[in-house]
């Protein structure tokens, strides 16, 4: 039952998004109608997120094979999912009671603090859990103390990240409806402030000018494929044909198989702009319960793609230049002495595009592009410093990707060094 409510329930986060949407409609005393469709569609928003989310990442995947096999790349590669599912063989229980409580305490410190945030990304939740009770175990911490420690800077970091985002937030939507729970806020947050201070907001992303002839790159698909396809065809023509056609696409001429991934790849992102705009369409005004009754002024804070639509041109911008900077890190890493971190395509994806879409926020092409670089940089490098703490999980060639994860490890690794 228990590991039924943490993975299935809790862990899940469109069933958990799905949760405090059905509570938020109950306070409000809403008809059934009402709630029955209200849950399901704030449910079906998340699904669709998801299920272009893992579009996305069946593309990349490809993408990372034929790179690493045209570029012979070695070393580790970032990876959430896959360091916490090593974790959780020895770190299970830590993670699942910090996780819980942690969500206790966000709950408690939105009601009773300033700070009027409730964390919906469950799945970052457990990652963050995993990350403290792995430092914190590692650092000698054990039992009560563990868990009690563990769950109060959970609780601080869910309600703090998106604190610190929240002004850019506002400059993205031109609203205060919602905040951003994921944990890279750290790069997104640099990423704002950058183009704050050496961009120009006025001229945005998504004002570039286009020629009449290429009028149709204008819609954000199109300009998606089109990118994606020049990035596949390059990369395929360094991993060889041979290669791809006998071991990625089952025969199917490398070029085609190579438009095919690249379309599949815009197919993703649009199924992810799709699934924002339901979710944000229900889960803003189901939340107004909680904010009324529980947590007065409370805002959901949710995952990093519901900016995506904002803008759209911005997304691939920080995707490409966030990449970039992962790539000249790897050269940079050895030099300093640190561990080579491949960059990991879906991290880089989903935050640099993020970050491209803050930096566009406060300063338009130019704050897009280097807020994006800067994240980039920033997931290359606290990974690195991040693995020695990790303990014999630092031998696994996967470690945390997003820069949250780096600069909570770091000072908490600090921390217990001291004490």
């Amino acid at each position: 039952m228990f590991d039924m409510i943490m993975k299935d329930i809790l862990g899940t986060p469109a069933i958990l998004v799905g949760l405090f949407a059905l509570i938020g409609l109950l306070l409000q005393k809403k008809g059934v109608a009402d709630i029955i469709a209200g849950t399901l569609k704030t449910i079906m928003g998340f699904v669709i997120i998801g299920a272009g989310a893992n579009v996305i990442i069946s593309s990349l995947d490809i993408f990372g094979k034929m790179f690493n096999k045209a570029f012979h790349l070695s070393g580790v590669i970032p990876n959430n999912e896959a360091i916490v599912a090593v974790a959780q063989n020895t770190f299970g229980m830590e993670t699942a009671l910090i996780m819980v409580f942690g969500m206790v305490v966000n709950i408690l410190l939105a009601r009773f603090t300033r700070f009027k945030y409730i964390f919906l990304t469950g799945h970052h939740t457990m990652f963050m859990a995993c990350l403290i009770g792995v430092i914190l175990s590692t650092g000698g911490l054990k039992g009560a103390d563990l868990v009690i420690f563990g769950s109060v800077l959970l609780g601080l970091c869910m309600v703090l990240f998106p604190a610190l985002l929240q002004p850019y937030v506002r400059q993205i939507t031109n609203s205060d409806d919602f905040a951003v729970g994921h944990f890279g806020s750290l790069g997104y947050f640099v990423a704002g402030t950058i183009g704050k201070y050496f961009g120009n907001k006025e001229s945005s992303t998504e004002n570039i000018k286009v020629p009449k002839q290429l009028s149709f790159l204008r819609d954000t698909s199109v300009a998606v494929s089109l990118t994606m396809t020049i990035l596949f065809v390059i990369v395929a023509l360094f991993a060889g044909q041979s290669f791809i056609e006998s071991k990625l696409s089952g025969g199917t001429n490398f070029i085609v198989y190579s438009l095919i991934q690249a379309i599949t790849f815009a197919a993703g992102v649009y199924i992810v702009l799709a699934g924002v705009r339901i979710l944000i369409a229900e889960i803003v005004p189901a939340f107004k319960g909680i904010a009324d009754q529980i947590v007065p002024n409370a805002k959901p804070a949710l995952d990093c793609p519901t900016v995506f639509p904002f803008a759209p041109n911005a997304v691939i911008i920080g995707f490409i230049m966030s990449f970039l900077a992962g790539l000249i890190s790897m050269f940079l890493l050895p030099a300093l002495g640190l561990a080579v971190i491949v960059p990991g395509l879906v991290p880089h994806f989903f935050t640099g595009a993020t970050a491209g879409v803050f930096g566009n926020a406060t300063g338009g092409r130019r704050g897009a592009i280097l807020g994006a670089f800067a994240n980039g940089l920033l997931i290359s490098f606290l990974p690195a410093l991040l693995l020695p703490l990790l303990g014999t999980l630092g031998f696994e060639k996967t470690t945390f990707g997003d820069s949250d994860f780096g600069v909570v490890g770091l000072i908490l690794g600090f921390i217990m060094r001291l004490f």
